[in-house]
């Protein structure tokens, strides 16, 4: 089993989690492949790494099998896989506005993750890995983030299905569910966010749970109890604790 990856293709590595995790691989002499929306961000994350940059929007299949195809054919097949990007933002049912928001995170963070693996299976090496990133949110319905929360249920379950149907080819599937992480998504929550991480080292936390194949993992551990008490709380309790509580705000996906 290879302790190291020779090439690491990186979706949302424009800012946050994606570009922290590209510095990671970067530093250790992986040659990256660093997708996202924004060219002049993603340059900037690339600076002084061995890296090219696509720029596309994962809720695109076709632009992602072309970003797929031209990493290929000009590095190579990847021997890692990480799906960072995510679109996270306050939702209501009732506004009719935010039907639109609703389908843009359920696509980004679901279908996102088939857009982003399907190119790479096949050319993949056996003890490759692919890896999702999912969120702890996905645990409970969090009031106010419908859309975040049913997304990364979604995808939890998702990525679970996909390794089963992977362990034919040898390929493994990491699901991280982070708890809060230090980037743009997360400063303009306006409720404390324990245990909270800064990029560099949720990004490092998450490289240990890829190297050690980690079928699902929480990071930080402590929100792993947090995740616990969450899913096994009786609605009532559940209801009480979080009807009211603080939300995301509202707006368009950006």
């Amino acid at each position: 089993m290879p302790t190291a990856f020779r090439r690491v293709f990186i979706t949302g590595a424009s800012s946050g989690l994606g570009a922290a995790l590209a510095h990671h691989y970067g530093a250790v002499g992986a040659t990256l492949g660093l997708l996202g929306r924004r060219r002049d961000a993603l340059e900037a994350t690339a600076r002084g790494l061995d890296a090219r940059v696509y720029v596309a929007d994962v809720r695109d299949a076709a632009a992602m099998q072309a970003a797929a195809a031209t990493f290929v054919d000009e590095v190579g097949p990847p021997d890692l896989v990480i799906a960072a990007a995510g679109i996270s933002v306050g939702t209501l049912t009732e506004n009719p506005d935010d039907a639109a928001v609703f389908r843009a995170v359920m696509d980004a963070n679901v279908l996102g993750l088939v857009h982003t693996f399907q190119p790479f299976i096949a050319a993949m090496p056996r003890n490759g890995v692919l890896c999702g990133i999912s969120s702890v949110a996905g645990v409970r319905g969090l009031p106010g983030g419908g859309a975040y929360s049913a997304s990364k249920a979604a995808a939890t379950v998702y990525l679970e299905a996909l390794r089963l149907e992977m362990k034919a080819r040898g390929i493994a599937v990491v699901t991280v569910a982070p708890g809060y992480i230090d980037t743009p998504m997360t400063r303009v929550n306006p409720y404390p966010m324990p245990f909270r991480l800064a990029a560099d080292d949720a990004a490092a936390r998450v490289a240990r749970c890829i190297a050690r194949r980690r079928s699902y993992a929480v990071i930080p551990w402590q929100m792993s109890w947090v995740a616990r008490a969450m899913k096994w709380l009786p609605n009532s309790a559940y209801d009480l604790l979080f009807e009211k509580a603080p939300r995301k705000p509202r707006g368009l996906p950006t």
